[in-house]
């Protein structure tokens, strides 16, 4: 192969500035939902799943840091310590 043909080859896919589909996708709320409408029927039980999972640890997390007394939420001061 030429020097020279190398310097001519191009690459299939720009790899900085790929070309958009549309030119404003997904700028208004109902092009959003028309993306969102696009989702695979299969994605959905899935995400149904991970939103009750994200639910849950949120829940448990704040139900933890407001119902234990035995948890310590402050920094013990130097005079309150037992020697």
């Amino acid at each position: 192969m030429y020097p020279t043909r190398i310097l001519r080859m191009q690459a299939a896919r720009p790899l900085y500035h790929p070309s958009p589909k549309e030119p404003h996708s997904a700028h208004t709320i109902s092009q959003r939902l028309r993306q969102i409408k696009r989702t695979p029927p299969e994605l959905i039980p899935l995400g149904i799943v991970l939103g009750v999972a994200v639910g849950a640890a949120i829940y448990s997390s704040a139900h933890k840091l407001l119902s234990d007394k035995t948890l310590r939420l402050y920094r013990n001061s130097p005079e309150s310590r037992e020697h």
